[in-house]
């Protein structure tokens, strides 16, 4: 008998704390690795509850973080070129919130801006993306940890204000426009009769975002490669990130491949070995002839073993 109850005491602890679980939400962890302050900002959903912040500053290389509860939806971004007096007031020079504080208060971010969206599920599935259908301001990942399921990293590490048209690019070039930004109309912008998938397809303009960071939406309806799932997991955000994350996925398409490279951070690299080739400066390599000595220095003395 006292075993029995060992036993049934043992999995509902299981049971108990697979609930909690399920109840407790995520916690997300904001980590700057940009060479400059940048302040995050916290838009909460109609019907979700505000996280302990709205916006905040947060210096090269430091982290915060927030619990969310289970159920909760909202946006982050990354607001850059801030100047904020000693009372937190002022304003951004992309990504401003307009509420002329370092808090957000509800308000949204001015575009073009890199935007983090997620929708945590109450006992199931998140979901979460980055998109780029706001415009791009600053790089930006999105990690899941701790989760089960597929749980991809996704975001952008390229740097899209470089490579931005002209007719997008924002006065300074600080932040580049989507097209639906820059031009206003229903083809770009998926509205009127252009409100559906089978009617706004991607565009040049958005095209250049996907080519240049294949995991992040593009444009309205880029749902097909660009929105992610993940169960039980916290999640990091992380601006500026210096090389994209290589954690294991359990979907072969997101996983890293025999190089050590995962899809983030073949397309980034990809992206730099063209830039490099059209400039004449290509990736290089050792010299021929110190590769074959480096080759028979190590493996010629084993032909004689």
């Amino acid at each position: 008998m006292e075993i029995q109850m060992g036993f049934l005491s043992y999995h509902l602890f299981l049971v108990l704390l697979i609930t909690f679980k399920g109840v407790s939400g995520a916690t997300f962890t904001f980590i700057n690795k940009c060479d400059h302050t940048v302040w995050p900002g916290i838009l909460a959903s109609a019907g979700s509850p505000k996280l302990d912040s709205t916006g905040f500053e947060l210096t090269k290389g430091s982290s915060r973080s927030f619990q969310a509860p289970t159920g909760w939806s909202g946006r982050f971004w990354g607001r850059a070129g801030c100047n904020f007096d000693g009372s937190g007031h002022g304003s951004c020079a992309t990504g401003d919130c307009g509420s002329g504080q370092i808090e957000c208060n509800g308000a949204g971010a001015s575009p073009p801006a890199t935007l983090a969206e997620f929708t945590l599920g109450s006992g199931s599935q998140d979901f979460y993306d980055v998109s780029l259908v706001d415009g791009y301001n600053l790089p930006m990942i999105v990690e899941g940890n701790g989760g089960s399921g597929t749980c991809a990293t996704t975001g952008c590490v390229t740097d899209l204000n470089r490579r931005c048209p002209a007719e997008l690019k924002i006065d300074g070039g600080d932040a580049c426009k989507s097209a639906c930004g820059a031009f206003g109309t229903p083809e770009y912008c998926c509205s009127g009769e252009f409100a559906s998938p089978t009617t706004c397809k991607p565009s040049m303009y958005s095209e250049i975002f996907k080519s240049a960071c294949p995991q992040s939406y593009s444009y309205a309806y880029d749902d097909s490669t660009s929105t992610f799932t993940c169960t039980g997991a916290d999640y990091t955000i992380t601006f500026c990130p210096s090389r994209p994350s290589l954690k294991s996925s359990s979907d072969s398409s997101t996983t890293t491949n025999g190089s050590g490279t995962g899809p983030i951070e073949q397309a980034a690299l990809a992206s730099q070995w063209l830039a490099n080739l059209a400039t004449g400066d290509s990736i290089r390599t050792c010299p021929l002839p110190f590769f074959i000595l480096v080759i028979f220095v190590i493996i010629l003395p084993f032909l004689y073993l």
